[in-house]
């Protein structure tokens, strides 16, 4: 059975993320403070754990960098809000998703089931067209120089990590990104990301050898990475 651990203090919100997730045959560990977190992670081991940024005694990063050193799960914060600073932190330290409350119950499943199929083969580093993309340290360098991607942006880039030789359809990228800034993204919206990205991360956005289009059917990852 599937361990997941999480962390809220909310109590109505705690109760129902419980019930939702022994439905669907998960085991379910409570934490309701920082402290009582890092207590519980100390004697016990998890495949995904659920994390609130906000806590009554700190906040959520502390407890992501203690599990991300001691047992290397899949992290999903959960916020309140959809602060880009926060959820920045979060992905910089390690983190590997987050959800904006309130959230849709199959929305979040659909992320727990992605996060830990993704943790089963994803790669900590790749290297592709001079771009160097460290999933463990959450850093992007394009030629030795930090790239800054927002959330969205490196959610994006790490779709394309997670699948390096594999083509991504624009509806599967949809339902990827799907509510990850607070609303629905759509179909102009995606196109809008894609050019974002492909323009800090390419030599040559208008020929993008990183992030490829395949006419007709979405985008894949270019062919010279390692």
């Amino acid at each position: 059975m599937i361990r997941i651990f999480l962390i809220e203090d909310d109590q109505s919100i705690s109760k129902n993320l419980v019930l939702l997730l022994h439905s669907e045959g998960f085991s379910v560990t409570l934490a309701r403070t920082q402290e009582e977190a890092l207590f519980i992670a100390a004697g016990n081991k998890f495949d995904l754990a659920l994390v609130d940024i906000s806590l009554p005694d700190g906040n959520g990063f502390a407890v992501c960098t203690e599990l991300k050193e001691t047992q290397d799960i899949p992290v999903i914060f959960l916020t309140a809000s959809g602060d880009e600073a926060s959820v920045v932190t979060g992905l910089n330290i390690g983190a590997d998703d987050y959800i904006v409350k309130p959230f849709r119950p199959r929305e979040l499943i659909a992320r727990i089931n992605a996060a830990l199929r993704k943790n089963a083969h994803a790669p900590s580093s790749l290297n592709v067209c001079g771009l160097h993309v460290d999933t463990a340290g959450g850093t992007v360098k394009k030629d030795g120089r930090e790239v800054f991607l927002s959330a969205l942006e490196y959610r994006l880039l790490l779709i394309f990590i997670n699948n390096p030789s594999r083509i991504i359809t624009r509806g599967r990228l949809l339902d990827e990104l799907w509510d990850a800034a607070g609303e629905f993204v759509n179909d102009n919206t995606l196109t809008v990301y894609i050019k974002r990205l492909r323009e800090k991360i390419e030599d040559n956005p208008a020929d993008p050898k990183i992030i490829l289009t395949v006419r007709g059917t979405g985008y894949r990852l270019g062919d010279k990475y390692a």
